[in-house]
């Protein structure tokens, strides 16, 4: 991690010297160049799965208040049907998988109790917020179960700002930004990919009346879709590798799964290769990529084959400043796209599918519409959608940063790195000024989606070249392919604090690939 100046030769150059060390740093790395858009291996699930595109797709349910902007919610096992006819043990937040969603008015702060049923210590983050640091879900945070006695990993205690409770925690929210579909999710150091696995993760919407003026597709026309990967053990289990199933004392996943986990099973909303009945209308589509480690090149085509325009209207932190129409998206883990699908064309009992052009098998399909009926629409897509977009230019950049992704070795085995180092809680990595505008420039060995907590960010360049129509408006996460180099540009505001920076693939942030930022 150095601030210095690198020409575009020096990028490229670095980026093929860390693609060759992820295929010989270590005995089991020779995976990592095996599918390169898809990091990762793939388990195969021991049950009988059903068709695509049978099982009706579920809408999580909204989450009622307790009082005024205040909600509880309780983390604890349950055994739901996932698949038909077969019971699966989850962890949730409220019993429901995914998680109840929270909808928040912006600039109204929301308080949310947590309280911990678990076996296992817990820590909440709640990915795209802008929030203080003791609300912002720090690894060592722990919120701890009852009567846990610490096996002997003991993270936080060798981090002396951990603030650890018992049973539960108020995490405050300030609303204090763009709206946005935000979501949150297990961050327990260590630990936070089998336990987002297991369920862990829900989704929170900010509104606010200027977004709601614009005449978008609302209502039923307004479709969340958590898409995740998942595979079955022959119970009806969820499988996952974990080095230890009790999620107690050993972190890690086996060899063979090092590099990510992926499953064999799309799941939407909870639910396998669902099917929704839709008007002949214009649909938002609320995209998160919600799976560990797999990538999707998503597509909506026809039954004879046509594509369906993808009109963007929104990234990870809120609404471009106008609509971007692409064929297909491609979306990474943590990645938010918000889109209007146009039904409008499709005859009455036709369907529409959505495919991951990344899949193979039945992986290659995530869900489908119906179209039921013929519909009045007076929505619409202005052709100016926000002007509250900040404008940094390189000449605000008060320093410039460069980051190398990639893998190593850690504890004498495996590991993900950023700029040669692991994690540890206790260092600090960076330390900013508050308010300061940075320039980053990212490197990656194989896909990385990297994550900045508290910051949004602008896509500067890829590759020196110009970012990607996909890279337009604010973003929080930033998808690097093989090989790839990347600018970002962001202004760290509004806390002081300590806060992370992070690989977004699951497994790879377990293993080592986060970085303490500190805002003073």
């Amino acid at each position: 991690m150095r601030e210095r100046t690198m020409n575009r030769r020096q990028l490229l150059g670095i980026g093929g010297a860390l693609g060759l060390l992820a295929v010989t740093a270590q005995t089991g790395a020779a995976i990592l160049a095996r599918r390169p858009a898809n990091t990762g291996a793939e388990l195969r699930s021991a049950v009988p799965l059903p068709a695509a595109f049978t099982v009706p797709l579920p809408l999580p349910a909204v989450l009622k208040p307790v009082g005024a902007d205040r909600y509880e919610i309780t983390q604890r096992e349950t055994v739901l049907e996932i698949l038909p006819g077969i019971k699966t043990p989850l962890w949730t937040y409220d019993g429901t998988f995914p998680g109840p969603t929270i909808e928040a008015r912006r600039g109204r702060p929301v308080t949310v109790t947590h309280h911990n049923r678990l076996p296992v210590p817990t820590v909440v983050h709640l990915h795209g917020g802008r929030t203080p640091p003791e609300s912002d879900g720090y690894p060592t945070d722990l919120v701890l179960p009852d009567g846990w006695h610490d096996p002997g990993h003991g993270t936080h205690m060798h981090d002396p700002r951990a603030v650890v409770t018992r049973l539960t925690r108020d995490y405050t929210f300030p609303m204090d930004q763009r709206a946005t579909m935000l979501w949150y999710h297990d961050h327990r150091m260590d630990f936070t990919a089998p336990a987002i696995w297991r369920g862990l993760a829900g989704l929170h919407i900010i509104r606010d009346d200027a977004e709601e003026s614009l005449g978008l597709p609302a209502g039923s026309r307004e479709l969340p879709l958590v898409i995740m990967d998942r595979a079955f053990d022959g119970d009806g289990g969820l499988a996952y590798p974990a080095l230890d199933p009790s999620l107690r004392a050993h972190p890690g996943v086996h060899e063979p799964y090092l590099a990510g986990v992926l499953g064999d099973v799309i799941l939407v909303n909870g639910a396998p290769w669902p099917v929704h009945e839709v008007d002949a209308a214009r649909y938002r589509l609320r995209l998160l990529n919600a799976s560990n480690a797999r990538h999707y090149d998503l597509e909506a085509v026809t039954e004879d084959g046509r594509r369906l325009d993808l009109v963007q209207i929104g990234a990870d932190q809120g609404l471009l400043a106008a609509p971007v129409t692409h064929q297909t998206l491609p979306i990474a883990p943590a990645e938010r796209y918000d889109v209007v699908a146009d039904f409008s064309g499709v005859p009455v009992g036709g369907l529409v599918k959505i495919l991951n052009r990344l899949g193979s098998g039945r992986t290659s399909e995530v869900m489908a519409f119906r179209v039921a009926r013929r519909g009045a629409d007076d929505s619409r897509i202005p052709s100016v959608l926000s002007a509250d977009l900040p404008a940094w230019n390189r000449s605000d950049a008060v320093r410039v940063r460069d980051f190398s992704f990639r893998a190593g070795q850690m504890n004498g085995g495996h590991g993900w790195l950023i700029g040669g180092l692991p994690f540890h809680p206790a260092r600090t990595d960076v330390t900013v000024g508050l308010g300061d505008v940075e320039v980053w420039r990212l490197i990656a060995d194989v896909h990385h989606p990297v994550h900045l907590h508290l910051a949004g960010f602008r896509v500067l360049s890829r590759g020196g070249k110009p970012p990607l129509p996909r890279d337009a408006g604010l973003k929080d996460t930033i998808s690097l392919r093989p090989g790839e180099s990347a600018e970002i540009i962001t202004r760290f505001d509004g806390y002081r604090g300590r806060y992370l920076f992070h690989c977004h693939n699951a497994e790879h942030e377990d293993m080592g690939m986060m970085a303490n930022l500190e805002i003073g």
